[in-house]
């Protein structure tokens, strides 16, 4: 069931929800959810043809007919299913200046002024020079944004990593960054969890990372509630991202501390696969993670999570077994 949650931002959201019997996709209005299954299969197929839809959308929202449910009761689920998962790593200054440093005092011995002051110079050049890092999640971790948690049963140091994502409207390769923002049909809120201590492979060293591993598993990538139209949104780069864990803040940054905008990530993404509608792109998570507080989750935990316009996620954490 729903908690209590900040509105979304416009006069109507996306979603996809259920009554008990079948998913169906729905237009979100306030408290209301319009049934949008007889005009539509679902979320996806709406976002394929989003141009012919989104005006129609507002002519729904507007209208007093067709099959209205309170959202109180229904059971909200991850508001799209999308075609691939692209998720962005180490894209917020902070974030990796912090990881940076760390890492420059612990390993090399450097003084706490002489690391930061070092991590800044690198990411100084890194927005010059860089490209964004990219990598593929699966679908399959995808779970609802009030769904449990399920912890796996390999691994303690499971972490959260708050994100703005965008769902793609309009097929494109090569895209030029001036002209990547009307690719973007809407935007949502997931939760990129990571196990810290199965990230490495020591079996592996020359390979290194096992982010399928690490980032993978069943229920890890709670996402929604809705998909907020981008008209509604605002400047995307200028939003809050807030987690709470257990009631305390860890998490409370704007989107400006990105290192590669939404336009370059874009771009940047679409040099290599052809993005289609309904794809999902992960922007990166702020500085705050439980790597960062030396804090992990635990099964009774409780993770609220609220992006501005965009709604609020709770979800509670439960051991494997």
């Amino acid at each position: 069931m729903p908690e209590p949650s900040p509105s979304h931002a416009g006069p109507f959201a996306l979603g996809t929800f259920s009554d008990g019997a079948a998913a169906f996709p729905g237009l979100v209005a306030g408290t209301r959810v319009r049934d949008l299954s007889a005009l539509v299969a679902s979320v996806r197929a709406l976002v394929e043809d989003w141009d012919t839809w989104l005006p129609r959308l507002h002519e729904l929202a507007a209208a007093t007919d067709g099959a209205w449910h309170d959202l109180a009761d229904l059971r909200v689920l991850t508001p799209i299913e999308p075609g691939q998962i692209l998720q962005s790593g180490a894209n917020y200054r902070k974030h990796v200046v912090d990881l940076v440093a760390a890492e420059k005092e612990s390993v090399h011995g450097a003084t706490a002024e002489e690391a930061r002051a070092d991590a800044e110079k690198m990411m100084d050049e890194r927005i010059r020079d860089g490209v964004p890092y990219l990598f593929l999640g699966s679908p399959r971790a995808l779970c609802g944004p009030y769904d449990d948690v399920v912890l796996p049963e390999l691994g303690e140091q499971h972490d959260w990593e708050l994100e703005l994502a965008l769902v793609i409207g309009r097929p494109g390769k090569n895209i030029p960054a001036a002209e990547a923002m009307s690719y973007v049909a809407g935007y949502t809120i997931s939760n990129d969890l990571t196990t810290r201590d199965r990230l490495y492979r020591p079996d592996l060293k020359a390979i290194g990372t096992d982010w399928f591993t690490a980032k993978n598993a069943d229920t890890f990538l709670p996402t929604g509630p809705f998909l907020v139209p981008a008209d509604f949104v605002g400047d995307p780069g200028d939003l809050r991202i807030t987690l709470r864990h257990n009631g305390v803040a860890r998490q409370d940054e704007s989107t400006k501390d990105m290192i590669f905008d939404i336009p370059r990530l874009i771009a940047y993404a679409s040099t290599t696969t052809t993005l289609r509608p309904g794809d999902l792109l992960l922007t990166g998570s702020p500085a705050g993670n439980g790597a960062h507080w030396g804090v992990f989750l635990k099964p009774g935990d409780v993770i609220d999570a609220e992006i501005t316009g965009l709604g609020h996620q709770r979800n509670t954490v439960r051991s494997h077994a």
